[in-house]
């Protein structure tokens, strides 16, 4: 059951990117992001990574979402657009990643019918699951992000502010050659 679940999580995902890329309106595109931002909180719950799958909800498919879509309207993107593909073109690519995409699934489906665990990927599972015990798994991701990688997350955070600040720039009104 838990590659049913698992398929399909993807190919929502692989679908909602798709839609992403190929939507006719930004909200439209919003829309199927937030499709795929969903079916990959699915999948960090089949791998037993709740934390992961509650965060993924919360912060991007709730909060990044919720910005963009008040960008979207801010800069009121809604109506007058033109097509960035040509026509056609986003079917073929869309071939290419679904083909793919089943590539890799039958690859991993056919494999060395193995558990999904690759050359010593059983010390490794047994390293994290050690790390848990011992620090919890918020602990597991936290030292890591506020030690380690500290300053990216800390660049990560102040680019998105230069994108919500560059978005109210762009979206102000322009002043008439006669008005101050």
């Amino acid at each position: 059951m838990t590659d049913v679940l698992f398929i399909l999580f993807a190919v929502v995902a692989v679908g909602g990117g798709i839609g992403v890329v190929t939507g006719r309106s930004p909200v439209a595109s919003l829309l199927f992001m937030v499709a795929t931002l969903a079916s990959l909180a699915g999948i960090y719950v089949l791998f037993e990574a709740h934390f992961l799958a509650a965060i993924q909800v919360l912060v991007y498919a709730g909060a990044i979402m919720v910005l963009f879509l008040f960008v979207i309207m801010l800069l009121n993107l809604g109506h007058d657009y033109r097509a960035d593909l040509k026509y056609g073109s986003w079917f073929l690519l869309s071939l290419v990643v679904v083909g793919l995409t089943a590539g890799v699934l039958v690859q991993g489906l056919m494999g060395t019918g193995e558990t999904g665990l690759r050359a010593g990927g059983a010390e490794v599972a047994a390293a994290i699951d050690a790390a848990v015990v011992e620090k919890g798994a918020v602990g597991v991701i936290a030292d890591p992000l506020f030690t380690d990688w500290v300053v990216a997350f800390e660049l990560m955070g102040l680019l998105l502010l230069v994108a919500i600040v560059a978005a109210v720039v762009l979206a102000k009104p322009r002043a008439r050659q006669g008005e101050k």
